[in-house]
């Protein structure tokens, strides 16, 4: 049968078995971890493939690794609506001065 698409519908076929035919024992393992930012204390539990030698212990009693990150979506300003104002007019005036045409 023909498919009405053309060469989608084949396409299609070759990523599923390319898929399919994925080696056994060279994928990473996901376990439970906890992620906490540092700035606000955030936590949350997810899946990943890093480890910590750092333990918590969890609401549901047990222990996770623990990766602590400098930035999550409870203290970043595009989540939060909080602009930090930065001083960079010092830096931009400085680079100007050290690399301006003479």
């Amino acid at each position: 049968m023909r498919n009405p698409r053309g060469g989608r519908y084949t396409a299609a076929l070759s990523l599923i078995r390319l898929v399919s035919a994925m080696k056994a024992g060279i994928h990473p393992e996901y376990r439970d971890v906890v992620f906490q930012d540092v700035t606000t204390d955030f936590q949350f539990r997810t899946r990943s493939t890093l480890g910590s030698k750092e333990s918590i212990k969890w609401e549901d009693g047990q222990e996770y690794p623990l990766i602590k990150v400098d930035i999550s979506s409870a203290s970043h300003p595009f989540y939060t609506g909080k602009q930090k104002l930065m001083d960079t007019s010092g830096r931009v005036d400085k680079f100007r001065k050290r690399y301006a045409q003479k």
